[in-house]
């Protein structure tokens, strides 16, 4: 019997895991995406692999600082004033997600995905399917120049060591020993030792060789349509063809919601640019860590460290604000003694955009107005932790098998996703 073909499209870290996944399976497995270079948001994040960030962008303190930075261009989080329908109710239903009770439901949600997804990273690494690559498992800091970050960071650790993760607090002088070279404003870390860190730009080619070894077919199109019968997508078609398929997984990441519109569907995903400087020489970092007051991630990957971060809400655009760079760059030098990045150093600087759902959860399951179509997309700034766990599901879901853990938190219709039959 033939084997079943599924065509992904969307070819990030979401879309190669799901394939990785498939293919073990005995599926036939396409890849669609119009990019053939090494960027985007799988290429440019901070590579972090996170089950302390148990805590859902969407939050009534985010909502704080959004609204007291959303007009500085230069701030942590920016928002660009515009009339768009689709963010109108991204904002919505950003607030209605926003409760208390909301975020104390998704904790434990946030939490088991990312405990899968590393434990599959480690069965990667170890199975050496891909080749050696980095995987660093000594733990993010949490830096802090304020006691009020600090506590506050102080109380999720808290909480984390509850649930049995590894988490400790340190002091200046404790901080020192793991992280010299820290400017005298730095009072002290909590030390996430949960968590671990890769270098996508080094996992990414290594993942692709590997489904071409197996016979996974990217093909560098876009996609413009889709055929369907009813409630079965038959077709998907690109800008130079058609391509038949059993199965299609949308994994697009930002532009899955564009994409998805051609179905007559519709699901709220916003674009959240994030930036990202690589130096390729020696810098005072020896530990991944997160600038809490500046809201930078700062990584030591195989061959460079990079400092990543920002949250820019400003639609699907090409466009590097170099005052964000500069806020990056500028927030590292207040962190770190003798760190100067150059004006080369940033003028390089490059960026992707982060799909993000209203309630920080990804959509991973199947869609209810489709047979045959499956959502594997806003994953916000979880989406390299969650790659592989996101791949598993996904295949045990179209094989209908039990699933590794629950999904029904990432139903993507969990906001009413409808077919527009008018």
């Amino acid at each position: 019997m033939n084997p079943k073909t599924v065509i992904i499209v969307g070819g990030g870290i979401q879309g190669r895991c799901v394939a990785y996944y498939l293919i073990k399976e005995n599926f036939k497995v396409l890849i669609i995406d119009p990019k053939s270079s090494q960027t985007g948001a799988s290429y440019v994040n901070a590579g972090y692999l996170t089950p302390s960030h148990i805590i859902s962008i969407a939050n009534k303190e985010m909502i704080k600082n959004g609204l007291k930075w959303m007009f500085d261009s230069s701030s942590p989080f920016y928002l660009k004033p515009r009339l768009d329908r689709d963010l109108f109710d991204w904002m919505w239903k950003f607030y209605q997600s926003s409760s208390q009770a909301q975020v104390e439901r998704s904790i434990p949600v946030i939490r088991d995905i990312n405990l899968l997804s590393k434990d599959l990273y480690t069965d990667l690494h170890q199975s050496m399917e891909l080749g050696n690559f980095q995987l660093n498992e000594d733990g993010v800091l949490m830096l802090y120049k304020t006691q009020k970050a600090g506590d506050h960071e102080a109380k999720i650790a808290e909480r984390l060591i509850a649930d049995g993760l590894q988490a400790s607090i340190l002091d200046r002088q404790q901080l020192t020993k793991l992280q010299p070279n820290l400017n005298d404003e730095v009072l002290g870390a909590i030390h996430f030792k949960c968590d671990a860190h890769t270098t996508p730009t080094e996992l990414m080619p290594k993942l692709k060789s590997y489904l071409e070894s197996k016979g996974v077919e990217f093909i560098h199109e876009s996609v413009i349509d889709f055929k369907y019968d009813g409630s079965s997508i038959k077709e998907v078609i690109t800008d130079r063809a058609n391509y038949k398929a059993d199965y299609v997984v949308l994994a697009a990441g930002s532009w899955s919601q564009l994409i998805s519109k051609k179905l007559n569907l519709h699901f709220p995903i916003q674009a959240g640019k994030g930036y990202g400087i690589d130096l390729y020489r020696e810098t005072p970092v020896t530990y991944s860590a997160i600038l809490l007051e500046a809201k930078c991630a700062i990584t030591p990957m195989n061959g460079f460290t990079r400092f990543a971060g920002t949250m820019e809400l400003s639609g699907i655009n090409t466009i590097v604000r170099t005052e964000r760079v500069e806020a990056i760059a500028n927030a590292a030098e207040a962190y770190y003694q003798q760190l100067k990045i150059t004006a080369a150093e940033k003028k390089a600087a490059h960026f992707g955009n982060r799909p993000i759902s209203p309630d920080g959860l990804p959509y991973i399951g199947k869609s209810s107005s489709y047979d045959n179509l499956f959502l594997a997309t806003g994953h916000a700034m979880m989406g390299w932790s969650l790659g592989p766990a996101t791949g598993k599901l996904i295949s045990e879901l179209m094989t209908n098998k039990k699933t590794s853990i629950p999904t029904e938190a990432f139903n993507p219709d969990r906001f009413r996703f409808k077919r527009n039959l008018v």
